[in-house]
């Protein structure tokens, strides 16, 4: 008798599904946030039985783990530009940044022995929090400058000691405005600092399938585009600031050129 009362809810179910865009919006939204939670929670004695504990090997554990759940929101990746990432030793890797769904196409190119820059608030965020920790993700805290300073030359001693490549988004935030914001000089600085190449990477824009305001997400084809590195041997801190507008300058014509946008004539200024 107890299952009867779900019998019209599983009824209506594929009827929300096919009539409202909200609830498949909703729906999404939260299967993937409970999803990841769950992988995360899989992954957590995964990684400290792997490697004992913190250690960037473990983002091989978490990138095996999440490559499959872009089937369950139906999307797909389109990535060109391989070979730019093939590069020896360490490198930095900037990347537009949209939602929390680029952490999706971040698992289908992250190369080895890269971990990423995130905001300090994702440390709590329940088992995610936890396995990021574990993945030697590195967290900043964007509200103090000077903080987020530190943080910055720390990762540069690290990435040299390491020999890591680490994953920044340069815009500081989520951005669905079908345009870059002007970037951050952090990742610059870190580039610098460390005598490392840049690699710009370009996921198209979102729009088409996933539009936060209009409470939709429906399937998509997403584009990720991986642009030639950018050398930086030899540039100084006073080379940050043209390094970041090259930078800016060839990654929103490819982000526009693969959303099908018309080029612009100027950015945003540029912090």
């Amino acid at each position: 008798m107890d299952a009867l009362w779900m019998l019209p809810v599983l009824l209506l179910l594929p009827v929300l599904f096919l009539t409202s865009s909200t609830f498949v919006f909703y729906f999404k939204k939260c299967f993937y946030v409970a999803y990841m939670m769950l992988l995360a929670l899989i992954g957590i004695p995964i990684c400290i039985l792997k490697s004992g504990g913190r250690d960037i090997e473990n983002m091989r554990v978490i990138r095996f783990l999440v490559r499959h759940v872009k089937y369950f929101l139906g999307l797909r990746y389109e990535i060109s530009g391989w070979e730019h990432l093939e590069a020896e030793g360490p490198y930095v890797i900037i990347s537009n940044h949209q939602s929390s769904l680029d952490v999706l196409g971040m698992m289908e190119i992250l190369p080895d022995r890269c971990t990423m820059i995130a905001k300090k608030e994702l440390v709590w965020a329940g088992t995610v929090g936890l396995i990021c920790w574990l993945g030697g993700i590195v967290f900043i805290n964007r509200k103090k400058t000077s903080d987020a300073k530190n943080v910055m030359g720390d990762a540069a001693k690290t990435v040299l000691a390491d020999q890591i490549r680490l994953w920044v988004f340069p815009e500081g935030t989520r951005n669905q405005k079908g345009d870059l914001l002007p970037f951050k000089k952090g990742a610059f600085h870190l580039a610098v600092q460390a005598q490392v190449p840049i690699i710009p990477i370009v996921f198209s824009s979102y729009n088409s399938f996933y539009r936060r305001k209009e409470k939709e997400f429906a399937s998509g084809t997403i584009t990720l585009k991986v642009l030639p590195k950018i050398e930086t041997k030899g540039l100084t801190v006073d080379d940050v600031t043209s390094l970041s507008e090259q930078s800016y300058g060839s990654m929103r014509s490819a982000f526009l050129e693969l959303s099908g946008l018309p080029p612009q004539s100027n950015g945003p200024s540029h912090h």
